[in-house]
Order: C-alpha cells, then structure tokens, then sequence
C-alpha cells in the first residue's frame, strides 16, 4: 500500500468486532514499534499488551470510569497496548533539559504511531488514549510506582470501516516555504 494511502487509512477507532487479534498480528504491530527511531537511541518504552478477558476488564472497570469514563468504549476493544515510560540515556535527558524538551515523550509517539500504523496496515483499529486513571492501571498490571504510563492504545478489528474523508487543515494553512 502506498503510503498516503496508509495515512489516511488510519482512523481513531471506537467501535471494535468481538474477534480476537493472533498473537502473531501483534508481534508485527511490536515489531514497527522496535524499529522506531529515538534520541541517543534511548529506546525509552516497554509495552505491555493486555489481552486477558479479566485484566482489560479490570482495566475498563476502574481506570476508565468516573472522571474518564468518556473512553469508556473501549472495553470494546480486543487488546490494550500499555506504554510504559523508561528512563532514556543520559546524553538525551542532558539535551533535553538544554532544550526544554522531554525526548522520551516525542520517541514514545514515534514509537506507538509505527505501532498505529502497522496494525492499520494489517487491518486493525486503534485509538490513542492519554485519559485514563494511571494509579489504576498501575496497581492492575503491577507497574513500580516511580514508572509512568503516558499512553494506552485500544486495539482490535474495526466494527465497520470509516470512509468519511478526513478532516484536516489545507498545506498552505500549516506550511511555509521560505
């Protein structure tokens, strides 16, 4: 497929069929994500795909209700992709602060974007999620305290396909030339 066309593929899912993604499927979408670029080659992320029945339930049940209850559709969703974030090298936390830009942040959204992107590509939905009650998920799927999750990421076969055009500002709106 051409690239472009993978782009615009790409949608944020929110109603998923009830068929579970092989493990093999995942393994590829993991495998974009390996592969992404980051600063000083930190590779500062671990993920963790949750796709046992009683532990997404436990996370829809508690880390996405009350005050993020909004994101609640995704106890649709076959499989969670959990982001944990890992310390980057020390060369790029060093740049970092110089710059005022925490890197791990950009390469963890390098990296689950290529996580997106191959599981659009191999016929999967996904949706980035940054709400949702951290402490829960972290008691849940015994992440240390002093981790951070940023991202979780539902993921499974979109119920339909979306084929409304995609709503975004014009290249002369967001680009210059100079």
């Amino acid at each position: 497929m051409d690239f472009i066309d993978l782009v615009k593929r790409r949608r944020s899912v929110r109603e998923y069929s009830p068929s579970s993604i092989p493990k093999e499927v995942i393994n590829k979408c993991l495998e974009a994500a390996r592969l992404s670029p980051s600063a000083c080659n930190s590779q500062p992320w671990y993920f963790i795909v949750v796709q046992d029945e009683k532990t997404k339930n436990a996370i829809v049940k508690r880390a996405f209700s009350g005050l993020y209850s909004v994101n609640s559709f995704v106890k649709g969703a076959a499989a969670f992709l959990v982001v944990v974030r890992e310390p980057s090298l020390w060369v790029a936390r060093l740049a970092g602060r110089f710059r005022g830009v925490q890197y791990s942040l950009i390469d963890i959204g390098i990296a689950v974007e290529h996580f997106v992107l191959e599981a659009t590509e191999l016929g999967l939905g996904t949706c980035w999620l940054g709400w949702f009650n951290e402490g829960e998920v972290k008691k849940i799927l015994k992440i240390p305290k002093n981790k951070k999750v940023d991202i979780i990421v539902s993921i499974g076969y979109p119920k339909e396909q979306d084929r409304r055009p995609v709503q975004r500002k014009n290249i002369q709106d967001i680009a210059d030339f100079v």
